[in-house]
């Protein structure tokens, strides 16, 4: 047997059930509840990675019917109806889950009493969908809120993205990572395939204090405020000759983007401008797990001009600026719009 072999076969793997029971057990007292919630997100991840690698093969690209939009009057995928239906599914019968926000469904809605449970969670099912057909990246965004009871209003979900208790993101590429963002921290799962298991992968991640990477959709640049421009100039054009330039990454899936970034470092930004005033990333169920995640693995995450986790929504499908990744990174941008201030975001 060849040494790389045996190294394997001594390497303890950890399933990720295994590894949320152990960090579990680190508060006793606990009631398990949300270490139960999060099994159930993870086995959604798991239908829609098996859905999205085999889509073209039995017909689960484009759209789900002639002129079928979601709320944000984006074209629906059939891959887009799929994952909800998944993660709603999964969620309900988990017995954990009081309301649900979904990025395709029109309102916040609740599980029937019987199946009812103190958290509620809001979700992303499949970012990115517009690519599918390319097979570029794309991914699951969820967020996970907590409540004293489950005797709440629907409404209850508009809170501060500083209220999670947990987040994440799962991203089907190349290989099915799923990372998990808790007040422990923040670890990265790898989908095996041969045993149908997410293994720990990317314990306790800590995103570096600066990066060498910028990521924004450049094909917006006509329409960008002041400071944007600046600040992408800067990073193009150092002041300083004996400084390189930052390398240019954009796949135009957040889910890509921000593992990306967190991982490697940098900052992504999807900032408001001329032509969108708010933005149009959505807060709860997109700009709030990410930033959840970011912070909690050392980073930042800011519109600009405020800390993107004290936003408060106003309504379900909010949108809002945002600029996360490598602490030092964002901090620098925020000098930015500091200096070159436009109307108040």
């Amino acid at each position: 047997m060849s040494q790389t072999t045996d190294n394997f076969a001594n390497t303890e793997i950890v399933t990720l059930p295994r590894h949320i029971l152990a960090e579990q057990r680190k508060f006793p007292g606990s009631t398990g509840d949300l270490s139960m919630l999060l099994v159930a997100i993870q086995v959604g991840c798991k239908f829609v990675a098996n859905a999205v690698r085999k889509a073209k093969l039995v017909n689960l690209t484009g759209l789900a019917a002639a002129g079928t939009q979601n709320v944000h009057a984006e074209a629906q995928k059939k891959l887009d109806v799929l994952a909800n239906e998944i993660f709603i599914n999964a969620l309900e019968d988990s017995g954990k889950v009081n309301i649900m926000v979904s990025e395709e469904n029109d309102e916040a809605f609740r599980v029937e009493t019987a199946r009812r449970g103190n958290y509620s969670v809001v979700f992303d099912p499949l970012d990115g969908s517009s690519n599918i057909e390319c097979a570029v990246s794309i991914g699951t965004i969820f967020g996970v809120y907590h409540h004293e009871t489950t005797d709440v209003e629907v409404n209850s979900v508009l809170r501060p993205g500083s209220e999670m208790v947990a987040a994440g993101y799962c991203v089907y590429g190349s290989s099915v990572v799923l990372v998990m963002a808790t007040k422990n921290g923040v670890n990265g799962y790898t989908l095996d395939p041969s045993i149908g298991e997410f293994i720990l992968s990317h314990p306790d991640i800590k995103i570096p204090s600066r990066g060498k990477i910028y990521s924004i959709n450049e094909g917006n640049s006509k329409y960008w405020h002041e400071p944007v421009a600046k600040y992408i100039d800067h990073l193009k054009y150092p002041e300083d000759p004996k400084k390189a330039p930052y390398g240019a990454r954009y796949v135009g899936s957040m889910v890509a983007d921000v593992h990306r970034t967190l991982l490697y470092g940098g900052v992504f930004g999807y900032p408001n401008d001329k032509k969108s005033n708010k933005g149009k990333l959505r807060v709860l169920y997109e700009c709030f797990p990410m930033a959840f995640v970011v912070e909690k693995a050392g980073g930042k995450a800011t519109t600009g001009t405020k800390r993107v986790l004290d936003l408060v929504p106003t309504s379900i499908h909010d949108r809002s600026p945002i600029w996360l990744g490598s602490a030092d990174d964002v901090a620098e941008v925020e000098e930015f719009y500091t200096k070159y201030p436009v109307e108040k975001i």
